[in-house]
């Protein structure tokens, strides 16, 4: 039976470079679509582009004026990115070795095609609060996805490293787990605020929990993981990107405030929510990036099933 790709030694791995910069590519792709959709919000042209697939009517480019700009400009990113979504899983079932970073491509090319039908039905139903808060809720899923397929491409990404005990309670790893999910609840809590489906309450509450999940983690790895550099520069990106999201949010909301009687969103306002959103999304990646770490470098509570397994299982359906 042949060795799993995940249990040659390191020097023996087959490491396709061109494929990581690839994935890399893709990943800040999709973070250009996630600004792009935020724009389209923050300039309430949601519908400035009346039908889909079609626009007014015809596959032809429109006058790329008003509101068009930012509705057919993200349709036309998010095909873009849905292209290179397919290039990139059909590049990873070619040469990809391990069978696991292959499934997972697949399964950006499946959340990349249900983002551009529920993007389709968001316009078609005009707009309804459930599909657009899941549209949004689905892009940053997608955006995770391409951002762990950047990581696992990388030339040193394996599971089986030595591993540091962790002694506290609760584990690390569920630490992680937690605050990753929570981080996830609030962009959806905050989608639906922007689409005026929540009120501003639930979003402060969650916000809290996220900011307090956050400062319990980040105590736990530098006082207790310090010697762990790449767990220690992940959660300090963290940290840093929580705190400038703060700031940003507390902006966005009181400068929507001051300008609720405006007939059409002011510059300032759709600035500052867009990186408003745009921060959101990298919190959760850079969450997703300090998760990933953590499974790999921290041991699993004892009894419980761990990454570090998965050099084994995948040596068994190798």
């Amino acid at each position: 039976m042949r060795m799993a790709e995940s249990e040659l030694p390191m020097s023996e791995r087959k490491h396709n470079s061109w494929l990581h910069g690839y994935a890399i590519f893709v990943a800040c792709a999709t973070f250009l679509l996630i600004i792009a959709g935020a724009l389209v919000t923050s300039n309430d042209a949601g519908l400035s582009v009346p039908d889909w697939p079609t626009s007014f009517g015809t596959f032809r480019m429109p006058r790329m004026v008003g509101g068009v700009l930012y509705e057919h400009g993200h349709r036309m990113i998010a095909a873009t990115v849905g292209l290179l979504t397919v290039i990139l899983a059909l590049w990873a079932w070619r040469r990809e070795r391990r069978r696991w970073v292959r499934w997972l491509a697949g399964v950006a090319v499946l959340t990349v095609i249900a983002q551009g039908v529920l993007g389709g039905i968001t316009v078609l139903f005009y707009l309804p609060v459930a599909v657009s808060t899941g549209h949004a809720a689905l892009a940053q899923t997608f955006f995770c996805i391409m951002v762990s397929l950047a990581m696992f491409t990388g030339r040193d990404w394996r599971w089986d490293e030595p591993k540091s005990d962790d002694l506290g309670a609760p584990s690390l790893r569920h630490l992680a787990v937690a605050t990753t999910g929570a981080i996830y609840i609030q962009l959806i809590v905050g989608a639906a605020f922007r689409h005026n489906g929540l009120g501003i309450l639930p979003h402060i509450v969650v916000a809290t929990i996220v900011t307090l999940l956050v400062a319990w983690m980040a105590t736990r790895i530098f006082s207790r993981f310090s010697s762990e550099r790449r767990l220690v520069r992940a959660m300090g990106l963290l940290v840093g990107l929580v705190i400038v999201q703060v700031f940003l949010g507390v902006g966005a909301y009181v400068m929507r405030l001051d300008s609720r009687n405006a007939p059409q969103p002011l510059p300032p306002v759709v600035n500052v929510t867009t990186a408003h959103v745009a921060v959101g999304a990298l919190v959760l990646a850079a969450s997703v990036i300090l998760a990933l770490q953590i499974f790999r470098r921290v041991a699993a509570p004892q009894g419980s099933d761990a990454p570090e397994h998965l050099g084994a299982q995948q040596k068994a359906i190798g």
